[in-house]
């Protein structure tokens, strides 16, 4: 099969087809054949090296991406599924272990990783769902607010601040975000209550809005001390990238290691019927053809993308 890999850490440039033997399926396990995935920014952190030990020293070519959208292609053996051979599909990929992420025409998941695609929804929009959509959940989980709560979500223009959103809004909770002048459109429409101008004060508006102090926020824009004023006494704070505070006053500390949630079949399955009743919207930036994958990298650094660049592995 072809990947989308790399032998060495660097720049969009290390990013190359490379020839890979075909996964196999074992027990508990599923092969799906990849028609689209999302490039995430993750995806440049493990490229550029700057996650490289969670390799444990082990040599490559590695092979980035932790989201997919394809078809069924093998069912390994012993494997309990309701999935066939055939069924369009959405998946999470864990690229840290041996057989890499989703940047590659097969990949081989655990089945507990696999889901239907939602229905009336193409590869590319479908393949934007699952980290993204899994992390925020994972965030709003950690927090626990309790129904009638409020939240603040900064990054909210963004694939994960704007699934926060909308998980918040399902879980009925008031939502406070911040977004540019020309985001606060789209943001509004994703469900925010109250929107505010995104900026290093932003914990002032939130407070403006929120005296008492939010419940917890969600941290996509990783402003991490920058907003904490904004958050009550004993509230919560769910980060990504793994920042641990301290953020003093009681306020939790809570970490999204989005790969522990990875198998979480009910969590996925969840995510992909709210994908499907339109309670989640789906933004796709840009479909790519997966050998300019380094196109598509050097466009995400650039910034201001509202959706998710896609790569098309159909002609690799």
């Amino acid at each position: 099969m072809r990947v989308i890999g790399l032998t060495e850490f660097g720049g969009p440039e290390v990013l190359r087809v490379i020839e890979l033997p075909d996964p196999v399926p074992g027990r508990g396990e599923v092969r799906v054949r990849v028609r689209a995935a999302s490039v995430n920014p993750t995806d440049t952190l493990f490229r550029s090296g700057t996650t490289s030990a969670r390799f444990n020293g082990r040599p490559g070519p590695y092979v980035p991406g932790m989201d997919a959208a394809g078809v069924v292609d093998a069912i390994g053996p012993d494997t309990d599924t309701p999935l066939r051979p055939g069924d369009a599909v959405i998946t999470i990929v864990r690229p840290y272990e041996p057989r890499g992420g989703a940047y590659a025409e097969l990949v081989v998941v655990p089945a507990a990783s696999v889901v239907p695609i939602p229905s009336d929804v193409d590869f590319p929009a479908a393949s934007t769902l699952l980290m993204n959509a899994l992390t925020a959940r994972m965030g709003l989980d950690l927090l626990a607010v309790p129904t009638g709560g409020t939240v603040a979500v900064t990054g909210a223009a963004g694939a994960f601040g704007g699934y926060a959103v909308q998980l918040a809004k399902s879980d009925g909770l008031r939502v406070l975000a911040d977004a540019s002048p020309a985001d606060t459109e789209l943001v509004t429409s994703l469900g925010a209550d109250e929107v505010v101008p995104r900026g290093d004060d932003v914990a002032e508006r939130f407070r403006a809005l929120a005296p008492g102090g939010v419940d917890g926020v969600l941290d996509g824009a990783m402003l991490h001390e920058l907003v904490v004023p904004a958050i009550r006494d004993g509230g919560g704070i769910a980060v990504i990238r793994g920042w641990d505070g301290p953020a003093g006053r009681g306020i939790g500390v809570h970490p999204i290691w989005v790969n522990e949630g990875a198998t979480d079949h009910a969590r996925l399955l969840r995510l992909r019927d709210q994908a499907e009743a339109g309670e989640l919207t789906l933004r796709v930036a840009g479909v790519l053809p997966a050998a300019e994958a380094a196109k598509a990298h050097r466009r995400l650094a650039e910034g201001g993308l509202r959706g998710r660049l896609v790569l098309d592995f159909t002609a690799v």
